[in-house]
């Protein structure tokens, strides 16, 4: 008698992550596709595909021509996303000497002529921008370590023009003041991760 076979279902697991690990993949514009290399580095956390792709569609109408700032550029997943989808300027800002090192390299490999990268603390390169620099910006993006206490005093520094996009990336539960003339247009939850996209009105 011939042995009856079963196959055994697929099993899939729903908590795969995106991307490969330790790389970081621009997923629209013109380095869509594109996988750079990110370090492991204490506080460094990409801001994950799905969070990008809403984040992007929110902002999908500003970003062509704009001036971004991405104050803790971390992995670069903002500030290089932007670029990709048509920013004429991002300036991104990142503290540790290891990880702008390895953003160095990826703005190459990109040939990211209209990134700007700045090895500086965040708060300090803010203190010391005039007003007409801070307020040319378009859209900034605000994402620093979530334990980093960093958000009031920059929010409090940042001095912005009438119109201008702020993107705030916060841990789940956190209590965020935001400044009285922030408009809230947009907010979502992914996990533990709490996402928001304010308006200046001045």
């Amino acid at each position: 008698m011939a042995k009856r076979i079963t196959a055994r279902p697929k099993l899939i697991n729903k908590t795969a992550p995106k991307q490969a690990p330790g790389k970081l993949r621009i997923i629209g514009g013109a380095w869509r596709r594109r996988l750079l290399p990110v370090i492991s580095a204490e506080g460094l956390r990409p801001t994950s595909d799905r969070v990008r792709e809403t984040l992007f569609n929110w902002l999908q109408s500003e970003l062509a021509g704009s001036r971004c700032l991405d104050l803790f550029a971390g992995s670069g997943a903002l500030g290089l996303e932007a670029a990709s989808r048509g920013a004429s300027e991002v300036v991104m800002v990142e503290k540790s000497a290891a990880v702008h090192d390895m953003l160095k390299q990826n703005v190459q490999m990109l040939a990211a002529s209209q990134v700007t990268l700045l090895q500086q603390d965040a708060l300090l390169y803010i203190q010391k921008l005039t007003l007409p620099e801070s307020m040319a910006f378009d859209i900034v993006f605000l994402d620093p370590p979530y334990q980093s206490q960093l958000l009031a005093p920059v929010m409090a520094s940042l001095t912005l023009s009438s119109g201008t996009k702020v993107y705030l990336e916060a841990k789940k539960g956190d209590d965020i003041q935001v400044p009285a003339n922030w408009l809230l247009l947009k907010d979502k939850l992914a996990g533990q991760i709490h996402y928001c996209l304010y308006e200046i009105t001045n």
